[in-house]
């Protein structure tokens, strides 16, 4: 049985596609939710951007038909933008919901006109869906790029052999295997299951169906080594420069930037693979202006980079001896081996031959880490890494976020990769207070 979806203003600003997301069904948008819409027009941030796309695609259904009385869907549903002369009692609201007491009532007006539909109101804000269930509707969230927090992927496997399979692992260098259901690029903790001590550590080639031993470096990567398997197996994504995308999830204190630091570090100024280390985080919404803050961009954001200043000058062996002579991190600035970029700015460039890291990438929308993929040019390889737990982005959770999203959606693409770091080496202090608070 087809279904009525009343759409709230926070789903078309977090997705301008959703729209057409609710397959044969019908598609109602109140007329304040435009309303709403339309106070986001000129901003330059991802809602604006969300505001006028949607205006755009409304505009272009228009085209075929009266929105009043429905216009049809490519999936054989109808979008209609209605209104109400109902009134929810004021007593129901606090002041100044008047614009979700109108869209509230919109729905409820829709549940009484089609009783033989069943009704429901879509909203990505908690307790307006609590209200909306008071007053007797069906409400829910918008999930269409949601993930279950349990079925984040891990990118590693364990593998209970013999012995004497995991002997010839070691002495031909390969494992062959057929798993069809192991994505490209997993890594394999392969243990014996006669001796829990006797391991060896692979990563599965999709293409020869094979598990193949991962990366030894020798002197580590800028000095840095692996201090667990995870860690381990980060560094042989990392290192890889076949693989183009590489995300990396973890708790504080894990080492997903310090790792990718020295990866980009290790790649551009002793290997040569790349021009430039490009670093970034998504500290304010695209778009956002840099003012208020004194100074050029890189001073702008000197106190959101700190994080970032310290990984490279820990990488350094930066003392505090050597700050007060002037050395530190803007040495390599200086030298054009490492850029800060601004996201605000990424629209619309091309980046080549360039190594770049998107540290805190949970608090990006799946479309502005969209925007960013799409900036990489021949031979540049992007990083982003994040913690879906520690997100300060209101307009994303654990499930929604741009991180989590990508992770999921180049789960089966060979030139991406994915380690879930699990185990704190920042500090004892560090470790517990992940766990336990």
């Amino acid at each position: 049985m087809k279904k009525n979806f009343v759409l709230d203003t926070n789903v078309l600003l977090h997705d301008p596609k959703s729209i057409y997301a609710f397959k044969d069904n019908h598609v109602i948008i109140p007329i304040y939710v435009l309303e709403e819409v339309d106070n986001f027009k000129k901003d330059f941030s991802e809602l604006g951007r969300n505001a006028r796309e949607i205006a755009r695609e409304l505009d272009a259904l228009r085209q075929h038909g009266k929105l009043a009385e429905g216009v049809p869907l490519p999936e054989s549903g109808k979008i209609f933008v209605g209104y109400t002369s109902r009134v929810i009692p004021p007593e129901f609201f606090a002041e100044g919901h008047k614009a979700d007491n109108r869209i509230i009532a919109t729905a409820l007006d829709v549940q009484h006109r089609y009783k033989d539909m069943q009704t429901v109101f879509v909203s990505k804000d908690i307790n307006l869906r609590i209200r909306a269930d008071a007053l007797g509707l069906k409400v829910e969230d918008y999930e269409a790029d949601k993930t279950e927090v349990s079925e984040f992927a891990t990118g590693v496997f364990e593998l209970e052999l013999s012995g004497e399979e995991i002997d010839a692992f070691y002495q031909d260098g390969f494992l062959s295997l057929q798993r069809p259901e192991w994505n490209p690029n997993v890594y394999i903790l392969l243990r014996n299951k006669n001796n829990s001590s006797h391991t060896a550590l692979g990563k599965f080639n999709a293409d020869t169906k094979r598990i193949e031993p991962i990366l030894r470096l020798k002197d580590g990567m800028w000095g840095v080594r692996a201090r667990n398997k995870e860690q381990s197996f980060a560094i042989d994504l990392l290192m890889n420069d076949d693989i183009k995308l590489v995300t990396l999830i973890g708790k504080a204190g894990t080492g997903k930037t310090l790792l990718a630091i020295a990866a980009g570090l290790q790649k551009v100024t002793e290997d040569n693979v790349y021009h430039k280390l490009l670093v970034s985080r998504p500290v304010m919404p695209l778009g956002k202006d840099l003012g208020f803050l004194p100074g050029d961009v890189e001073e702008k954001l000197h106190p959101w980079m700190q994080p970032i200043y310290d990984n490279i000058e820990f990488l350094m062996g930066i003392t505090q001896k050597d700050k007060k002579l002037g050395r530190g991190h803007h040495e390599l600035l200086e030298m054009g081996v490492v850029e800060i970029e601004p996201l605000t700015y990424i629209r619309g460039r091309s980046l080549p031959h360039q190594f770049m890291i998107v540290d805190e990438a949970q608090n990006l929308t799946p479309h502005e880490v969209k925007t960013i993929l799409t900036r990489a040019g021949e031979n540049t390889k992007i990083v982003l890494t994040g913690d879906p737990y520690q997100i300060d982005n209101p307009y994303v959770d654990s499930t929604n976020n741009g991180l989590v999203y990508v992770m999921n959606r180049f789960q089966k693409e060979h030139i991406s990769g994915h380690v879930t770091l699990t185990k704190g080496e920042r500090s004892e202090l560090a470790e517990l207070a992940a766990n336990i608070l």
